[in-house]
Parts: structure tokens; C-alpha cells; sequence
């Protein structure tokens, strides 16, 4: 097996679970602009890829609407929705040991990346992972693909397979591959499971335990 050099990780769903944040800031968005309410599994697809693709997808939103939704989005996540989130249990412990042992760690995510240091600071992450890119106020820089590149790019990282990308999406698996990187699909997170397993992701994980055990080696 390959002896990473270089991890990226996902946040949410990868090392948090959001779902509260998110739901109660999608929730909030859609009452402001009196959209009917939608289900339960509707929102939940909101976790991992752009706010803005996912207004536009999900409700049809033209590029006004989805402005202002995306707006009022983040009006509620500034003031509740960041803090509506968990570690999953031995996330930190995972950080810390993968640190210690040598291996640079990262972070590529399409939140929008003020909310993303205010979450690493707030949960100590930010003692292991050197590097994090997020999404740009106007969603300019949001796809997965684009946000790993920037990474890249920004670090000085040359693509390898010793370079990886950890996430629990189809854009995590397919940003990661974009860029010429080994792929990790973690199983324990928002990802549809059958789409996750049809991107062909060279390792996969079902918990934090055997992710670990994957980077480790």
C-alpha cells in the first residue's frame, strides 16, 4: 500500500458531522423566502457539494434567488450554524497521531472558508492541518475540483499517488482524481453509498478507526 506524504481532507462529513448547522441554515433560507417546506432527505444533500448548486438544483432557483438564498444561508450559519457541529468520535485523536508521525495534513472544502478556520480553530484542528482552502464569497471557487487545484497550487504540492484526498462525496472522489491524486471514500458521512462506490475510489473507509488504519500505513 502507498505511504502517504500528504493528506487532504474533507470537513463536513469527513471530520464533522454538520448536519444540524446546515439543515437548521438551509431551513432558515428557504422560510425567508417562503419556499414550501421540503424533506428531510432534501436537505441532508445539502452537505458536501457548492450552497449555490444545490439551490439551484434542488428548488430551481434562477441566479437572483439563489443569491439571496445563499445569503440568508449564511446570515444563520454566521451566527448559529457553524457551532450546531460535532468531531466524530476519533477525529482528533486521528489528526493528532498523523501529525506526530510526519505526515502533512490538509484541508479542501466548499464551505465558505472563514466559517472553515473558524471551525478548525474552534475544534483544535488547526494544530495538525497546515494548509485549508474553502469556498469564495461569490462561489467563484467552490467545485471540489477547482478548490483541490487551488490547494495545490498554493502549497506547492506536486500530485502523486502519495497524495490523497479524503472525502465522503462523489466531488471529493472525482476533484481528487481531477487532480491526479490517490482517493479515499469514507462511508460514515453524508455520501449516497452506491454513487460513492461507482466513482472507483482507491481506498475506502467505513469508520474513523479504519480510515486511520488506511493513512497510516
Amino acid at each position: 500500500m502507498t505511504r502517504f506524504t500528504h493528506i487532504i481532507f474533507d470537513l463536513d462529513g469527513t471530520l464533522t458531522d454538520n448536519t444540524s448547522g446546515i439543515s437548521n441554515a438551509v431551513r432558515y433560507a428557504l422560510r425567508k423566502m417562503n419556499v414550501p417546506e421540503c424533506t428531510d432527505e432534501t436537505v441532508r444533500q445539502f452537505i458536501g457539494p457548492p450552497i449555490q448548486w444545490s439551490f439551484k438544483n434542488h428548488f430551481g432557483m434562477n441566479e437572483r434567488e439563489v443569491a439571496l438564498a445563499v445569503d440568508l444561508f449564511r446570515e444563520y450559519f454566521n451566527e448559529k450554524g457553524w457551532r450546531e457541529n460535532e468531531p466524530y468520535a476519533g477525529v482528533n485523536e486521528m489528526l493528532a497521531a498523523l501529525h506526530a508521525s510526519g505526515k502533512k495534513l490538509y484541508l479542501a472544502t466548499a464551505k465558505l472558508e472563514k466559517f472553515a478556520e473558524r471551525i478548525l480553530r474552534h475544534f483544535g484542528f488547526d494544530k495538525y492541518i497546515i494548509g485549508f482552502v474553502g469556498a469564495d464569497y461569490n462561489g467563484h471557487k467552490a467545485e471540489k475540483d477547482a478548490l483541490i487545484a487551488s490547494l495545490l497550487e498554493k502549497e506547492q504540492i506536486t500530485p502523486s499517488e502519495k497524495v490523497v484526498m479524503v472525502g465522503d462525496t462523489i466531488f471529493d472522489i472525482e476533484g481528487g482524481k481531477a487532480n491526479g491524486l490517490s482517493t479515499v471514500a469514507v462511508f460514515y458521512g453524508f455520501g449516497e453509498p452506491q454513487a460513492l462506490q461507482a466513482t472507483n475510489p482507491d481506498f475506502q473507509a467505513d469508520s474513523v478507526e479504519e480510515l486511520f488504519e488506511v493513512l497510516s500505513t
